[in-house]
């Protein structure tokens, strides 16, 4: 059974068109790696593709097996590989909805969810509804929950990293 977990980031002060405008950006998508790369070196943007008909992204993290918990060690043998892939529909000047995912080469599940922008009466949210599923009777649901906990910490970093990126630009 898939367990899931919804997460909103707010960004006071800010507007969706901001936001939407920033996914849209290189250098964006460059600071938030090198922000990962602070605690892991194995992190790039590997594609980002923009269009009229939205944005698409796909990350690569490389996780060393020795920095995972020792139960998701007793599962990897090796270094995680994590191809992460974001996309956005196209901005229709007050919100969006996009989807992600991540995967991992023989990993024992599936981790994915959508996401919504939309514009609030102080800035912008944007929220998560995630969802991870493991396929390893007994461990499985530790390792679901697991994964999204750590979900969780990624999208407030992330969130975090957005706002200073945001309150760079508009000094």
């Amino acid at each position: 059974m898939a367990r899931r977990l919804d997460y909103s980031a707010r960004y006071p002060l800010h507007t969706t068109k901001e936001l939407y405008e920033a996914l849209s950006t290189p250098a964006y998508w460059e600071a938030r790696v090198a922000e990962m790369r602070k605690y892991t070196p194995g992190n790039e943007v590997s594609s980002l593709e923009v269009s009229d008909s939205g944005i698409e992204v796909v990350l690569h993290h490389t996780l060393p097996r020795e920095m995972l918990p020792e139960i998701a060690q007793t599962v990897m043998r090796k270094d995680m590989l994590i191809t992460r892939k974001e996309s956005w529909g196209p901005y229709n000047g007050e919100e969006t909805v996009g989807k992600f995912s991540a995967s991992i080469p023989a990993g024992p599940g599936s981790l994915g969810g959508t996401i919504k922008l939309f514009p609030t009466e102080i800035g912008c949210t944007m929220r998560f509804s995630s969802e991870a599923k493991v396929f390893i009777p007994m461990v499985g649901p530790r390792l679901e929950q697991l994964m999204l906990v750590n979900l969780v910490d990624l999208f407030r970093g992330e969130a975090e990293v957005t706002v200073q990126w945001l309150e760079e630009r508009t000094q």
